[in-house]
Order: C-alpha cells, then structure tokens, then sequence
C-alpha cells in the first residue's frame, strides 16, 4: 500500500523522531480497494452464509435515507444512500451456479449486480408500483423455499426492514410468499461481522495512526501542565482527525485521575459529559479515541501519566495497576474462542480473572464496519452478568473484536486510593480461529514531563 509522510511525530523524551504515520491513499485508490472487497464480500462470504443459514433468497428492501444498516456491506464505495426505494434480491441457485444479484432501483454497483429497468422505457428506472411488481415476477420464476427478510428484536444489524417496506413486500408478494418468510437472524449478522483478510493491512496502518495520535495527544507537545485542559486534549484530537483526511463515529474522551479526589474531569466524553479541569502534574490521564476510515472503524483507550517535578518515570504502584489490566487482557485475548457464546466466553473471563484477584471489568465488542460491530456481546460494564439476546450468538473466525476493559488497584503512593486503568485494543480472530492483537497494546505509560 502506498504510504505518504504526512508529519514525524515526535517523542515525549527529548523530541526525537519516531516513526513517521501513514496517510489514507488517495480516493480513488481507496475506492478501487473498497469495491475490491465488496466483490469478495458478494463472491465469497455471502453464498456460504446463505447455505450455513439455509437461506433461498434474501430480499433487502429500503428506501433513501433510511438505509438498511447492512446497505454499507452490499454497496460499491461511491453509493452514499439508496436510490429512491431500493431492493435488493439475492438467490441462491447453488453451488455451482453461485448466488444471483439483482437490483431493483439503483445501479450495477460496478457490475456487482444485474440492474434492472423499467420494459416499457428503456432508460428509465423502475419505480413504485412497477418495481414491486417485478419483484414479484422475479420471485415467482425462482420459486424459492425460503425468503430472509431483515427482522430482529434483538440484533440492530439484523432488523432493517421498516414497517412501511415490511407493509409493501406482503402486499406485492401476497400470502404464498409471505408465508415463506424466515427471520434468518444471523445472515446479516454475520456478514457484517465476518472481515477479510485483505482489510487487515489498511486497518493496522488505522491503528499506527491511533497509537501515534494518542502518544503525541499525552506528551509535551500538546499538554502543558497547569495549562492545557482535557477538553484542549479533545479538541486537539479532533482537528488531528480532520487534518488527515480521516473521520470518527465517536467524540473523543480524556478524563483525569488525581490522587485525594478519584476522576475529576471526563473531558467531554462519549456520554456527553462536559466537565473540564486543567491538567496538573501528578495526573493520571486516559483516552477513549478512536477513528474511521474506507469504511472501517477503531476503538483505543490508553493511559498517560503526568511526571511530578524530579520523576523520571510513573510511580510503580501505577505501573502495578497497568500490568494488571494487562494481564486481564491476556486472559480476554485467550478465551475469546470461537463457537463460544459471548456470554460463555463472559463466564469464563470472569471466572480466571477472579480467581486471579483482580478487581476488573469486561465490556469486549466486534468491531469493523461499524464502531459497536454485528456479532456477539461479550458483557456492558453494568451488566457483568451477561447480556440476553445480543451476548447469547457465537464468536466466528475471521471476526475483529476491541477488547475494552479495566481494572482497579489500590496504589500505595497514592495513599492506598483506588486507581482504576482502562484499556481498550482490538484485536482479530483468523479464519482457524487463532487470535491477536491487529497491532500492539499498551503495556508502558504515556509520559508527559
């Protein structure tokens, strides 16, 4: 992949240059990479997800600013919204043949589906009640055993088909078809969550780019203690997103932890908090960043630390507490197992790091094209339990996770008081099923002096 130096970071220790970051290529070459992918998405991942679900025909019905949250994951990467009402019909007409694409309403996406327009003016798109009537007459000639349709109650990225379109699809189709219709759950589920090998490189270069953001963010270059305050640290981030051509799904958090007072700022966070403090020597400081790019998202949370006048380093009582959510990462990473269930993978995390004696919390999520992804739930910090529904689906291979956590210990130089260190890295799972980290994790503390 080609890479441009946009500009050397410099080190928190004497300014010297590290390494420099890498920079999105330029559209169109993020584009022909994007539609590189979608057609292995359509090829590949979903011809064996419709015969691992035992799905017929998918029919995804939409209209324009409402899109279906799986419409990302079908389209070419210069379609920003459906076309008036678009329907998407997929039928499997099997191995050999593959998995036919149609579109009724919209494009080819560069020759990914076969497009189809009104027989009466050549030219002119389907539209209305003549789309739904060449629905109909496509299904009839297929006769399908069973049609999907994106209905959930409990999987947001399964659940796009609206009242509305849901109304119109039973009435064009009619009670034989209708009565064919399967919530197939776990089609769009999966095929949201399920990543390609071919997105790992540009996504690990995300992740040089969050790593180099975060440690120049928690460094003298933007924080001046007594001075500089946690919403200065946001902002900071924010213009560093813009610069490079990049976006974000979340607004950034930093928030402080001060030894006699706990947290006192979250910077405003991802909750919508507003309180900003000016950060002091002696603060503990935290980040929960993240960006998006080529359709792709990240999710980091790291720690920094603020040198009192004559440290060189952070006190070991705050480098106990980190290596103790390190190893809670360790012990996350090694039961995230696929065929688990989130919430079995939940138990058994929970189980180790107890018997372990640490004080901690565990909220992992899928990630990908989405910032909360499609697939399984593996606990909320409030609901340590397990999650019903959204914890209770299986852990696949080829499946990127942002393992967020944190755990607390009581440091001795800060008088005993409880520090709690949240880490948050993703990391992927192969098609064996064998996982790591996308890049590294954070196991030293970013030094502001």
């Amino acid at each position: 992949m080609k890479k441009l130096v946009l500009w050397l970071l410099l080190a928190a220790a004497g300014g010297q240059a590290a390494s420099p970051l890498p920079a999105l290529p330029p559209l169109r070459e993020q584009a022909r990479m994007e539609q590189q992918w979608l057609a292995r998405r359509l090829n590949d991942v979903l011809p064996a997800l419709m015969r691992k679900h035992k799905v017929a025909m998918w029919i995804v019905s939409m209209r324009e600013y409402h899109e279906d949250p799986v419409f990302r994951a079908l389209v070419s990467p210069t379609m920003f919204a459906a076309r008036r009402r678009t329907i998407y019909l997929f039928y499997d007409r099997g191995p050999s043949a593959g998995v036919e694409r149609l579109a009724l309403g919209g494009g080819d996406n560069g020759g990914l589906y076969t497009a189809f327009r009104d027989p009466d003016t050549p030219g002119r798109e389907l539209y209305l009640q003549a789309q739904l009537a060449a629905l109909r007459k496509l299904v009839e000639e297929r006769q399908p055993a069973s049609i999907a349709v994106n209905i959930s109650r409990t999987h947001a990225f399964s659940d796009g088909l609206t009242s509305g379109e849901r109304e119109e699809l039973e009435a064009a189709l009619g009670p034989q078809w209708v009565s064919r219709f399967v919530r197939a759950e776990l089609l769009p589920l999966e095929y949201v969550e399920t990543r390609l090998p071919e997105m790992l490189p540009f996504y690990r270069d995300m992740m040089r780019i969050v790593h180099g953001l975060i440690a120049q963010a928690f460094s003298n270059a933007v924080i001046t203690p007594g001075k500089t305050t946690t919403a200065d640290v946001v902002w900071w981030l924010r213009e560093q997103i813009r610069a490079r051509g990049l976006s974000t799904w979340f607004h950034p958090a930093v928030d402080v932890q001060r030894r006699g007072r706990g947290v006192v700022a979250t910077g405003a966070g991802i909750l919508g908090h507003s309180d900003e403090v000016v950060i002091e020597r002696g603060d503990v400081l935290h980040t929960d960043f993240g960006i998006t790019a080529m359709g792709l998202n990240t999710d980091t949370q790291h720690m920094g630390y603020v040198l009192r006048e004559g440290e060189r380093d952070a006190p070991e009582g705050l480098k106990t507490a980190l290596r103790n959510s390190n190893r809670l990462q360790d012990i996350v990473l090694d039961r995230l197992r696929p065929g688990l269930t989130g919430n079995a993978a939940l138990a058994a995390m929970l189980e180790r790091m107890r018997a372990e004696g640490i004080d901690g919390k565990i909220y992992t999520h899928p990630i990908g094209d989405h910032g909360h992804g499609a697939g399984p739930l593996i606990g909320l910090y409030d609901r340590q339990e397990g999650v019903p529904g959204r914890g209770d689906v299986s852990i696949i291979p080829d499946s990127w996770f942002s393992i967020e956590l944190n755990a607390t210990t009581r440091v001795p130089e800060w008088g005993n008081q409880e520090v709690t260190v949240s880490l948050e890295e993703d990391a992927g799972l192969d098609a064996q099923g064998a996982r790591s980290w996308i890049l590294s994790r954070q196991e030293r503390f970013h030094l502001v002096r």
